[in-house]
C-alpha cells in the first residue's frame, strides 16, 4: 500500500482543464470535488499517522473516497462523450 494522496489531477491525466472548467460551471461537481479533495487529505493523514484512527473507519473513509471518485469519472465521462 502506498501513503501517496490520490489526487484527482494526477488520476485523470490530461483533464486537469476539463476538472478545472467543470469545478466553475458546475455546483454539484464542484462539491464533490471539494469533498472528495477533503476525504482523500484525511485517509492520507490517517495512513501516514498523523491523525490515527481505528481501521473500521479508515476502510469507510477509503470506500467514500472510490464513491465519489467513481462519480467524478462518470462526469468527465459524460463530459467528453
Amino acid at each position: 500500500m502506498t501513503n501517496t494522496p490520490h489526487e484527482l489531477a494526477e488520476d485523470f491525466p490530461g483533464q486537469a482543464k476539463l476538472i478545472h472548467d467543470l469545478k466553475e460551471k458546475d455546483a454539484h461537481f464542484a462539491r464533490l470535488f471539494d469533498e472528495y479533495h477533503e476525504i482523500n487529505g484525511a485517509v492520507h493523514r490517517a495512513e501516514t499517522d498523523i491523525e490515527p484512527t481505528d481501521d473500521l473507519h479508515l476502510t469507510e473513509m477509503r470506500k467514500k473516497r472510490v464513491h465519489l471518485k467513481d462519480e467524478i469519472a462518470r462526469i468527465l465521462h459524460d463530459a467528453v462523450a
